[in-house]
């Protein structure tokens, strides 16, 4: 799945194009430099899902959950894990495997950790707003 945004109002459609292109897969990857707009996408993806709670940033909760339609949502950021040995001890496996959706943003941060099957979603920014996003099955 490939997709180019220029504006955010975009977003909406992207969201629904990736949850179609996962189908079954609950685990998503997110890549991108810092203001990519991970967290961003992420929001809009939790709206798709029926999220009603605020969704931000775990930057330094490592882990939010929010209440979904038909189940709950994990948000990642491990942007700040000083080694694998943080995750283990939050308890990843717990979200990992819970059968719920698990959003993932700096996963580079956990290679060892990653579940064998996942979405890997890459967002690129380009000049302006545009952010090319680019999810593959892993």
């Amino acid at each position: 799945m490939e997709s180019k945004v220029s504006d955010i109002t975009e977003l909406s459609r992207v969201a629904d194009e990736l949850l179609s292109f996962a189908g079954n897969e609950k685990i998503f990857l997110l890549y991108g430099d810092m203001g990519a707009g991970k967290t961003t996408f992420i929001k809009t993806v939790c709206a798709q899902l029926g999220v009603q709670d605020m969704v931000s940033s775990p930057t330094f909760s490592i882990v939010n959950e929010y209440k979904a339609t038909g189940g709950m949502v994990f948000h990642f950021d491990f942007y700040r894990l000083k080694d694998e040995t943080e995750a283990l001890d939050l308890g990843y496996e717990d979200y990992f495997y819970s059968g719920n959706y698990c959003f993932i943003e700096w996963p580079e941060k956990i290679p060892h950790l990653i579940p064998e099957h996942f979405i890997k979603v890459s967002i690129i920014a380009e000049d302006g707003d545009t952010r090319h996003i680019i999810a593959s099955r892993q």
